[in-house]
């Protein structure tokens, strides 16, 4: 039986339908979104729903008001964009009007954060069941006996059929995703795209975190035989929801992590993982949750006569996602959380092939590489673009860090020295030349090193420097082909390749002057090394 926080709605001044469905189960859920059209059944159970024109995050239709709570705690910019307080009045005004006019309601109240004295109380509104499966899965569920005096801290009314006005509420659009931090109340309107809601419950944890003295990450985390967690930082595409399913260790989490005193605890209660060319034989662990019940499948492209998958199929979108709980994967942590880490990887994809299947980095060059968050986009993916193109996300994840860089990156500077823990870059990008040259990095040799970072057999064996970016290269290594590991060896056009060593090295320089000033001389050293290249 679904239970109802004894704080109403109305208790936080929202006038809204008498049909509200507080804190539904799975198959509630499940059947009202099959009842009001939301969605398909899969062969095996998954939901399958689609998002319309929204398949991912709409970064420039995301503000921030801008008032005295926040003047000089968020870092204004490109990222950060801000909303007056009159504005979000308006909007806010205009959403609980048209919220009152729903015919239903679906309420979930949960956790964001899974150690108990770190974790924020959240309440999600939504219109759609599935929006509320999905925010149910991937946040962290209450017990039936913590939900009856649930009060909400923070509160997010995600409306995708909602309609901003750009001259009206001052947004760029009639999508919008609006912040108010003073008021601790998130709106979503105009998209379809679930992802929204929980990177807005990230977005809240990177902000309270650090003055609390925990680093807030955009990773997955996992648990080796010997109790050792590892953290893979890594924009979307580089592999950490893939890299951290492995099923000799535990999985902590696949996307968000707060680092404590005591443990690495995971923000969520789900993963949410990239669906697109998904396989059996690649990846087993989550292609099986894809036959399950409970699991949403969002844009994936399914036949309606057989009710069978097609992931190769990009039709609806490139970015087409399954959320499922986290115990849908094996040998998952029991609370969601572990012990501090040995190990930080920091996931790329290197499109220009420039880059090492692997490479150790000091505490200096660990800090650089976290501020400049770099991986490449492949040519192809825009009209026109035939090069591929360098991304720099501060921290593994600009859009989600309302404070500036610097607050998380001295807080993983202090972390990696306290617990004298090794950092290591890998790539998961391109070898043998550029993307449309070379091919993939195999993800056999990929985990194969990893394998012998995490159980420390690497650090024995021999290294070189990279003349470019001066971290430390593994020179062969058992079970891996020792050609792979130089990447400059493995092109056909040596010149070529210096060339374009060169011009990422000049991209990671120019990107990091942004924060020259905020860090110390031995992270400035730590930069890569513009080099002569012959004509």
């Amino acid at each position: 039986m679904a239970i109802k926080s004894k704080v109403s709605l109305a208790d936080q001044g929202f006038t809204a339908t008498d049909n509200q469905h507080w804190n539904l189960g799975t198959e509630a859920l499940v059947e009202e979104a099959l009842r009001n059209g939301e969605g398909s059944l899969a062969k095996g159970g998954a939901l399958v729903v689609a998002t319309g024109k929204h398949t991912g995050r709409s970064a420039n239709d995301k503000f921030i008001v801008r008032d005295a709570e926040t003047e000089n705690t968020v870092w204004w910019g490109k990222t950060n964009v801000a909303m007056t307080p009159e504005n979000f009045a308006t909007l806010k005004a205009d959403f609980l009007a048209f919220l009152a006019e729903k015919p239903k309601l679906y309420v979930q109240d949960l956790f964001g954060g899974s150690q108990p004295e770190y974790r924020v109380n959240v309440r999600v509104i939504n219109e759609f069941a599935w929006h509320s499966q999905f925010i149910r899965t991937l946040l962290v569920r209450p017990k039936a006996e913590e939900l009856s005096d649930f009060a909400p801290e923070y509160t997010i009314i995600d409306l995708p059929s909602f309609r901003a006005d750009p001259a009206k509420h001052g947004t760029r659009s009639e999508t919008v995703i609006a912040v108010n931090l003073t008021e601790k109340l998130i709106l979503i309107g105009g998209t379809a795209y679930a992802g929204e809601m929980k990177k807005s419950v990230f977005g809240i944890l990177n902000y309270l975190l650090p003055t609390k003295g925990v680093m807030p990450m955009h990773c997955s985390a996992n648990i080796g035989p010997e109790g050792d967690t590892a953290v893979f930082f890594g924009l979307s595409g580089t592999g950490k929801t893939t890299l951290s399913a492995d099923a000799s260790r535990t999985l902590i989490g696949d996307d968000e992590h707060g680092w404590s005193d005591t443990a690495v605890f995971n923000f969520e209660g789900g993963c949410y993982a990239k669906m697109i060319n998904l396989s059996p034989e690649a990846e087993p662990e989550i292609y099986a949750t894809t036959g399950r019940f409970g699991t949403v499948l969002e844009n994936v492209v399914m036949d309606p006569a057989t009710r069978t998958l097609d992931f190769a199929d990009n039709s609806l979108a490139e970015n087409s996602r399954g959320s499922y709980p986290i115990d849908f994967i094996p040998n998952t942590s029991k609370d969601n959380l572990g012990p501090v880490p040995k190990n930080i990887i920091f996931l790329t994809a290197d499109a220009y092939g420039v880059l090492p299947p692997i490479a150790r980095l000091t505490p200096e060059q660990a800090m650089y590489h976290f501020l400049s968050g770099y991986t490449a986009r492949v040519a192809g993916t825009e009209i026109g673009v035939t090069e591929p193109s360098a991304t720099f996300s501060t921290c593994f994840g600009a859009p989600f860090m309302p404070r500036h860089p610097s607050v998380y990156g001295n807080l993983l500077k202090e972390r990696i020295a306290k617990g004298n823990v090794t950092c290591w870059l890998v790539n998961t990008g391109w070898t043998g030349g550029k993307h449309g040259v070379g091919s993939r990095m195999p993800i056999k040799a990929t985990r194969a090193l990893l394998n012998a970072a995490l159980d420390g057999s690497l650090n024995n064996t021999e290294f070189r420097t990279d003349p470019n970016f001066g971290f430390e290269v593994p020179v062969s290594v058992p079970g891996v082909d020792s050609a792979i590991l130089d990447p400059r060896g493995t092109w056909a056009d040596k010149a070529d390749y210096d060339a374009t060593a060169q011009k990422l090295v000049g991209q990671f320089i120019d990107n990091f002057a942004q924060f020259e000033e905020h860090v110390d001389e031995a992270v400035r050293a730590a930069a890569p090394q513009r080099q002569a290249v012959a004509a």
